[in-house]
């Protein structure tokens, strides 16, 4: 084990908890704060994968504009600041047997199929990849490529903003 795989180790392991705090916290910006401290352990991933740009916009897209959004939201929103005792869902037991469901099966398809083949890049594919951002957006508009995965999250974007107004809109 390298030092590499250690780090991997250690910055998973933190934005797994940082993860789970974010959705079982009661106060909105302690959420808020360990949403920011998850998404950075996922930038830290990237650098560890070699994908620095990816790494870059996860910081300054997600966490310096995102993130900082939710906050400022938040605490504008009279709501939000409140604590309210019960935060919870009533349905709660059952997103978490449907975690679980979903768990079980994953770990048990991936231990069903050792021999399974990722797919991967050739390393002349890799070495010409690497720090080519042309690649990078050829690559996000070509329909054999990722063009169905980018538009699919341009319309859960605009279905969010949709939500969100819908949501602050005020009732009458």
């Amino acid at each position: 084990m390298d030092i590499s795989q250690i780090i991997f180790l250690i910055v998973a392991t933190a934005t797994l908890i940082s993860a789970l705090m974010v959705v079982t916290t009661r106060n909105l910006v302690h959420g808020a704060l360990w949403l920011i401290v998850a998404l950075f352990g996922v930038a830290v991933v990237f650098v560890l994968l070699e994908a620095g740009f990816i790494a870059v916009v996860q910081v300054v897209l997600f966490i310096g504009a995102i993130a900082i959004l939710i906050i400022f939201a938040m605490m504008l929103t009279r709501r939000a600041l409140s604590d309210e005792p019960h935060q919870t869902n009533s349905q709660w037991p059952i997103s978490a047997l449907v975690a679980a469901a979903s768990f079980v099966a994953l770990t048990g398809l991936t231990s069903f199929l050792p021999d399974w083949q990722w797919p991967s890049l050739a390393a002349s594919d890799s070495a010409q990849l690497s720090g080519n951002l042309q690649q990078l957006g050829y690559a996000l508009v070509q329909p054999n490529q990722f063009a169905l995965p980018f538009q699919v999250a341009s319309v859960l974007l605009i279905v969010a903003l949709i939500g969100a107004v819908a949501v602050a809109g005020e009732k009458k």
